[in-house]
């Protein structure tokens, strides 16, 4: 199915003042017809204008059918006898083919999404549960939309649960493909929205892993949903894309908005960080203190400062180290008599 786009002139004023004169015209037509008869019940004349006029009015409002008013980055999808005949977009008053039908099948699908509902309609259940909104218009926005998709629970690569949630900016680009090469074009972009976050979530792991591809190389790399965000999101914006492309959607960004451990494991992943972070911690105050150490020593064997065996040396080393490496203040005991 491709789009076709009607170049109608935007006539909407001019038949509108049009169909209201043949309106009064035809109700002067049956007034002055009804007089004749009143008058004389012979009378031709009166006869004909007063069916010509009832004739009007039966017939005369059906170019009001035709109408259509259009805001900027709207379109209708028309359709004639069940065959699509083209699509109309920009701003102004059309008139259109009065037997012509909008379609848009998902004009009443509320999905979380900005510019999807107006505040004036009340929210209602459909059977299926679905929030809905109550309105019969059957335009199609051409603006971007943003989609937030409720947090899916997935497996990372290691197998660790996580919560992630994404907001996806679309827009439509192909009317006709929304309308008829899909069913429901809104419900479609949101399954397809959750598919491919699991298909790429599944590759990487939350944090930084030895031994993990996330690349495809074959080469062990530090990608991460943690550290590699931007680089997780476009590949989740072109797996999208792929994927409604047959729906005429465009994907024009997508972006990570919440990622965290799942419940129930990450009071333990916590700890696990926590205890990363001490050892790393850990390692590095006892390189600075090694290094406090020896240089203590070197200044103490330059200037001649004291003489030291190597058991005074060793129990120097084993002080200084307590108290650098120590997590309290230390404690000072003076010894006012001998070394010994």
């Amino acid at each position: 199915m491709k789009e076709i786009n009607l170049q109608n002139k935007k006539n909407g004023m001019p038949v509108l003042i049009a169909t209201l004169s043949v309106l009064l015209l035809s109700v002067v037509l049956i007034i002055v017809g009804g007089m004749r008869l009143d008058g004389n019940g012979s009378d031709v004349l009166g006869g004909v204008l007063l069916v010509i006029g009832l004739i009007l009015v039966v017939f005369g409002w059906i170019p009001l059918l035709g109408l259509r008013v259009l805001k900027p980055e709207e379109a209708l999808v028309l359709t004639l006898f069940g065959k699509y005949i083209g699509t109309i977009k920009g701003d102004g008053f059309y008139f259109v083919n009065p037997f012509c039908v909008s379609v848009n099948p998902a004009a009443k699908t509320k999905l979380s999404q900005s510019g999807d509902v107006s505040s004036e309609f009340p929210l209602l259940k459909n059977g299926a549960g679905q929030n809905v909104v109550d309105s019969t218009s059957k335009k199609i926005s051409l603006k971007i939309m943003t989609l937030n998709n409720n947090k899916q629970k997935i497996n990372d690569c290691l197998g660790n649960p996580i919560e992630i949630g994404i907001a996806v900016t679309w827009r439509i680009v192909d009317t006709a493909k929304a309308v008829f090469n899909v069913d429901n074009y809104k419900e479609y972009l949101s399954l397809q929205c959750d598919t491919a976050l699991r298909n790429v979530v599944r590759i990487y792991p939350y944090d930084v892993a030895p031994n993990v591809d996330t690349t495809g190389d074959g080469i062990a790399d530090e990608g991460s949903l943690r550290g590699s965000s931007e680089v997780v999101a476009e590949r989740i914006r072109d797996e999208i894309s792929k994927r409604v492309e047959t729906a005429g959607i465009e994907i024009v960004e997508a972006r990570i908005t919440y990622l965290a451990y799942a419940t129930e494991i990450a009071a333990v992943m916590l700890q696990r960080q926590q205890a990363s972070a001490i050892i790393d911690a850990r390692k590095m105050i006892v390189d600075g203190a090694v290094g406090m150490v020896e240089m203590a020593l070197e200044r103490l064997k330059e200037n001649n400062t004291v003489e030291l065996d190597e058991e005074k040396k060793a129990q120097m080393v084993s002080n200084l180290l307590v108290v650098l490496c120590g997590n309290h203040d230390a404690q000072p005991v003076v010894n006012s008599g001998t070394l010994y």
